[in-house]
């Protein structure tokens, strides 16, 4: 199954020689599934460098890649407690609009402490220069955080994208696949594809709110990105020149939609570490 995954992001790079990758990562549960391509990319002689903030908290040092780090202006215990809280309330229970709000305020605020990150590693002019003189042949990233876009748009790197998903749909607009509200299921609608008239009518009506919040959510970005690249960029204009998006997603147990070529589901990699089932799970099981 890795090697599934690999073979589209490995043709990126050069394929006579081992390559050189700039891993500009997400943090949290986003980096644990990276790590895991990083080490089969290094497995196959491939130098990899990873630039972190050094608040970081599961980003750690490794044999398979060259960690640098770069100062920002907040604590490693405040993006904690802003992950923690933003975990908790994906799980609630709660009705759809308070829910709704509560995503979107958390949203807003984990954004708000990335954009700071982002900027402190843009305007660092020490990193900047040595990814110039690097020369790397591409950048791996989560686009969620557009941070890595940004800075392959400005020294003309190919980007690849590891994620799950992007809110609003941003992903599947950047990459020019159809969306139509009528029949994909919008982000926390609980919606499946097979929708009853009125869950088509709050899926559309769910799509529309989008432009608004996602708007207010990744404006700061959209900012940050038109300032240092001196050219109007919005958040989907930005992600629409990724080279491939690698999409931790499983059409089993993901509703069907419709996808670019360029858009790869590698699912079975959130399963590369299995364990066995504790002696609890497999006598809940019997019951």
């Amino acid at each position: 199954m890795l090697l599934a995954v690999l073979l589209p992001f490995l043709c990126c790079l050069t394929p006579a020689a081992p390559g050189k990758l700039l891993v500009i990562p997400m943090e949290g549960s986003h980096w644990l599934s990276m790590k895991e391509v990083l080490a089969e990319l290094s497995k196959r002689g491939h130098k990899i460098v990873v630039i972190a903030p050094d608040n970081k908290m599961l980003i750690d040092s490794s044999v398979t890649y060259e960690l640098k780090t770069y100062p920002v202006p907040f604590k490693k215990e405040e993006m904690e407690e802003l992950i923690k809280t933003f975990s908790a309330e994906c799980f609630s229970e709660e009705p759809f609009l308070v829910r709704f709000f509560n995503t979107w305020y958390g949203f807003k605020k984990s954004a708000a402490m990335f954009h700071v990150s982002c900027s402190s590693l843009l305007y660092n002019k020490e990193m900047m220069k040595y990814i110039e003189e690097s020369k790397f042949d591409a950048i791996f990233t989560d686009p969620l955080t557009p941070c890595g876009q940004i800075i392959g748009l400005h020294f003309s790197i190919p980007t690849v994208f590891f994620l799950r998903g992007v809110p609003c749909a941003i992903d599947t607009h950047a990459a020019q696949s159809p969306d139509p509200p009528s029949y994909v299921p919008r982000m926390f609608s609980f919606n499946t594809d097979h929708m009853t008239f009125p869950q088509r009518v709050k899926n559309f009506l769910i799509s529309i709110s989008e432009t608004f919040t996602c708007s207010m959510v990744f404006s700061p970005f959209e900012s940050l990105a038109s300032d240092f690249l001196q050219k109007p960029m919005t958040i989907t204009q930005l992600l629409s020149h990724g080279s491939i998006w690698l999409k931790r997603l499983d059409f089993v147990f993901d509703y069907p939609t419709p996808i670019m070529p360029n858009m790869i589901f590698i699912g079975g990699i959130n399963c590369g570490q299995k364990k066995p089932l504790s002696q609890v799970s497999d006598w809940l099981g019997k019951v």
